[in-house]
C-alpha cells in the first residue's frame, strides 16, 4: 500500500527549527502524526500555565546551593485571578510587604536581588531556576558583588521585582520567571534585569534574555549576557532601552557566520 500522506519539500529544513512547517497532508488534512503531535504540545503548553509550581523543592534546591530564600506572594489569591487580573501579579501582598520591610531593618542593602516568579510557565521555573540561580550566585561573586536572598514570588508578574527591590533596597534587582509557553517551549524561562528599582517603572527601564532552555540560550550564555548588562549598568547607572548588549560571545554552534540565506546552495 503506497503512503498516503503527501510530503512537502520543505520538511527537510525542519531540523534547523522547532517551527511546525513541512508537515505535508493526507488528503486535504493533516497527517495523524502531525495532528496528534500538535495536541500533545498544546497540552504541554496549558500545563505550564495552569501547573503549580512546587515552591518547596524549589526552594529546597536552592538552599542546597547555599542560597538564603523569602518566601513571598503578589497580591493574586488563586490562578484564575493571575490570569484576569495582571496588575495583582505585578504587586505584593500586605504581609509579604510588611516582611521585607522588616527585613530591610535588620540587614544592609545588597548589590543585587534575585528574584524568582513562577510567571506563566511553572514547568519553565521548576526546571532552570535553580541552576540559573546557581551561574548567577557564582558570578556576582567572582565580581564582588554582595546578593541578598533569593525572593521566591508565588504569582508574579515581571514588575514585582521592582516592588522586592525597592523595598530591600537593592540597587538592581535580577528577576528569573517562566515565559508565555509556545508549542514548541512550553519550559521557556527569561531574565529580566532592572537597575534602581521602583515600583512604577515600565518595561523600557528593563533588560530582557529570553528563550532560556536546552534548546534555545543555555545557562552559561545566558550569564554572560547578564553580566555584561549589569556591569555596564553599574557604570552608566541605567538600564532598559538606553542599555544595549555588545558583547562578543564566540560562536560555538558549529556553523559559519555568514549572511548567505541558508535556503540558497552553497558552503555549509
Amino acid at each position: 500500500m503506497s503512503d498516503p500522506v503527501i510530503h512537502n519539500s520543505w520538511q527537510l529544513l525542519r531540523r534547523f527549527t522547532d517551527a511546525r512547517i513541512g508537515l505535508g497532508r493526507a488528503g486535504i488534512s493533516l497527517p495523524t502524526r502531525e495532528q496528534l503531535a500538535f495536541q500533545l504540545d498544546h497540552a504541554r503548553a496549558r500545563d505550564a500555565v495552569h501547573l503549580p509550581l512546587d515552591e518547596d523543592a524549589l526552594q529546597q534546591q536552592l538552599h542546597e546551593d547555599g542560597f538564603e530564600v523569602y518566601r513571598l506572594s503578589s497580591r493574586v489569591r488563586h490562578r484564575q485571578e493571575y490570569l484576569q487580573r495582571p496588575d495583582f501579579g505585578r504587586r505584593l501582598n500586605e504581609a509579604s510587604v510588611d516582611y521585607l520591610q522588616h527585613q530591610a531593618n535588620q540587614r544592609s542593602a545588597p548589590d543585587t536581588l534575585i528574584v524568582i516568579a513562577d510567571g506563566l510557565s511553572s514547568t519553565a521555573v521548576a526546571a532552570h531556576a535553580a541552576p540559573m540561580a546557581r551561574r548567577l550566585g557564582a558570578a556576582l561573586n567572582h565580581e564582588g558583588l554582595r546578593p541578598g536572598p533569593v525572593c521566591l514570588v508565588s504569582q508574579g508578574r515581571v514588575a514585582v521585582g521592582d516592588e522586592v527591590g525597592e523595598l530591600l533596597h537593592a540597587r538592581s534587582v535580577i528577576l528569573l520567571i517562566g515565559e508565555r509557553p509556545g508549542l514548541s517551549s512550553p519550559d521557556s524561562l527569561g531574565i529580566y534585569y532592572t537597575y534602581a528599582p521602583r515600583v512604577g517603572l515600565t518595561d523600557a527601564a528593563r533588560n530582557c534574555i529570553s528563550n532560556i532552555r536546552p534548546q534555545g540560550l543555555s545557562y552559561d550564555e545566558a550569564t554572560d549576557k547578564l553580566m555584561f548588562l549589569l556591569m555596564e549598568s553599574y557604570r552608566r547607572e541605567l538600564s532598559g532601552v538606553q542599555l544595549k548588549d555588545t558583547s562578543v560571545r564566540k560562536n560555538t554552534s558549529g556553523l559559519e557566520s555568514s549572511k548567505q540565506n541558508f535556503l540558497l546552495p552553497g558552503k555549509h
